[in-house]
């Protein structure tokens, strides 16, 4: 059993339109330059290679951070390349960390499965990780690590806190997110004009729209959301549109926590964010099991949930 290492599993969408646009060969010869590319990356940032895998690449890093930063630079790379005329292709990608077994230059354990589940889960020219992986990072420069909550894979009895490492901040991609506890995932908004949230604190509703953002949550009488308990910060938490999603950070000295509908697990926020979605509860200051925690319930209107 090898040291806990990072594993990266990162695919190529959009190359079934560029074989049919540029024919098998130019296809082809365009997909082999990428794989090249993201393999080189990885080696030069410190990783091995180790495999390829038709659209894909599997690497693996000893340091976490040097994985993240491979794959960053690969995202805005690419993200370069794409601003070019004609067909497109994409990277997503999946991190996680675990113990590994190397048998005769291949790769085994639970990280390596988590990591393909993640890339599989992942929208286009997004990068998810596992709370293992970014866990004690600091965020580089331009980047951001957004918790997206309890993610359920298969093969793990537990769901996993997962993240989305956003290193295009403001981009309007494609935003997914996994509701606590269940295998769901959020529909990109319809139309960021028709996105609405409803807050709802002791009988009284409040409702915002995406050009109300951001929305600041407290107890300061200058905050657009004010809650009146001792508990509640004076900036507790901001509301912002991202992505195309709804994203609440916690600012406040004590946390945030946020439980969706249908699942009994909460996310827990200490200066980080969560994506908000469906429905749910948040607790300001003191978490959901003190009885009479300062509590919000929250509606987001505008989306499309699709369970599988």
């Amino acid at each position: 059993m090898s040291p806990i290492k990072t594993v990266v599993f990162a695919d190529i969408a959009g190359s079934t339109a560029l074989y049919e646009a540029l024919g098998n060969e130019h296809a082809a010869a365009a997909v082999a330059r990428l794989t090249e590319g993201i393999g080189q990356a990885i080696e030069d940032r410190g990783g091995r290679v180790v495999k390829k895998l038709g659209d894909g690449v599997l690497g693996v890093f000893a340091d976490a951070e040097k994985a993240v930063d491979a794959m960053v630079g690969c995202m805005r790379y690419q993200r370069s390349v794409a601003q070019q005329p004609g067909p497109r292709m994409e990277i997503r990608v999946g991190l996680a960390s675990g113990d590994l077994v190397e048998v005769d230059g291949d790769c085994y354990g639970d990280a390596v499965n988590v990591a393909a589940r993640l890339c599989e889960r992942a929208g286009l020219a997004e990068i998810w990780a596992t709370e293992d992986t970014v866990q004690g990072l600091l965020e580089p420069p331009g980047v951001s690590f957004i918790r997206l909550g309890h993610l359920v894979v298969r093969g793990k009895a537990e769901p996993l806190v997962m993240y989305r490492i956003d290193w295009e901040p403001g981009s309007a991609g494609e935003s997914l997110t996994m509701q606590a506890g269940l295998l769901s995932n959020m529909a990109r908004l319809e139309a960021a004009e028709q996105a609405e949230i409803r807050f709802s604190w002791r009988g009284g509703n409040q409702m915002f729209a995406v050009s109300d953002m951001p929305v600041h949550v407290g107890r300061s009488t200058s905050a657009q959301l004010c809650i009146g308990d001792p508990r509640v910060s004076r900036q507790h938490a901001r509301l912002d549109w991202r992505g195309g999603a709804f994203l609440l950070t916690d600012l406040s000295s004590y946390g945030t926590w946020v439980r969706f509908e249908g699942s009994d697990v909460p996310v827990q926020l200490r200066r980080d964010s969560c994506l908000l979605h469906g429905a749910g509860a948040i607790s300001l200051g003191v978490p959901f099991t003190d009885a009479s925690a300062p509590t919000l319930g929250f509606q987001v209107s505008g989306s499309s949930m699709h369970l599988g």
